[in-house]
């Protein structure tokens, strides 16, 4: 944490404060029991103890990556069901949902899920696009939304390598401040628009797009 020089906290007062670099976005000043908020990403502490106003707390909990408050009881995917053994259990939910956990297509199509380079992502969005067309043919549902799901993360996976070095989004050491965005991998920006491309091209299937309308509709 970066601290600053002592600084007067109001013109009518001789108190000094000591700023911070912070990652609420705001300034916050204690003096005389009172907190001032500023719009310039630093606050102040005058008493030795850093202290954050509900409302600070509240914004950092915002921007806090999702995953921190994965509830694992109330997930619909579950990781002991086989979704092919057992469709009506399946959700399209929203996004990527449960992309990582519905066997057994997480081992079907994860295997060839890859981004490293431009290379490597036409390979494989090909090849997963190939599965997500065996899946709708054989009216697999579950299966041709999975292999969406893969195509959709990896654009939004290779996105976030492209702007992020190492694909880290947030400090941990930091309350999970939102790391310097520009700072990636630029070849991960082409894989990304691979993916993108393949996702889209599934996504606007006419047989798929029905079948996930009458799904979702009816189970989620």
């Amino acid at each position: 944490m970066f601290i600053g020089p002592g600084y007067p906290c109001s013109p009518t007062t001789n108190l000094k404060c000591i700023w911070y670099c912070c990652p609420h976005s705001q300034l916050l000043c204690h003096f005389s029991g009172i907190n001032k908020f500023y719009s310039n990403g630093f606050f102040a502490e005058t008493a030795g103890s850093l202290a954050c106003s509900g409302t600070m707390q509240k914004e950092l909990a915002s921007r806090q990556p999702g995953y921190l408050k994965f509830d694992n009881d109330s997930y619909s995917w579950k990781p002991d069901i086989d979704y092919r053994q057992q469709p009506e259990k399946y959700r399209v939910g929203k996004g990527e949902q449960g992309v990582l956990i519905c066997e057994p297509y997480k081992s079907e199509i994860g295997r060839y899920w890859r981004f490293k380079s431009k290379e490597i992502a036409e390979q494989s969005s090909a090849t997963i696009f190939g599965l997500f067309e065996g899946y709708l043919k054989s009216g697999d549902f579950a299966g041709a939304d999975m292999a969406r799901k893969y195509l959709q993360m990896g654009y939004t996976r290779a996105r976030r390598y492209a702007n992020y070095k190492g694909g880290k989004k947030y400090n941990a050491q930091r309350d999970y401040a939102l790391l310097e965005r520009g700072t990636g991998d630029p070849e991960k920006a082409e894989s990304a628009k691979i993916f993108y491309r393949r996702w889209k091209e599934a996504e606007s299937d006419p047989v798929y797009s029905a079948m996930k309308k009458v799904w979702k509709n009816a189970r989620g």
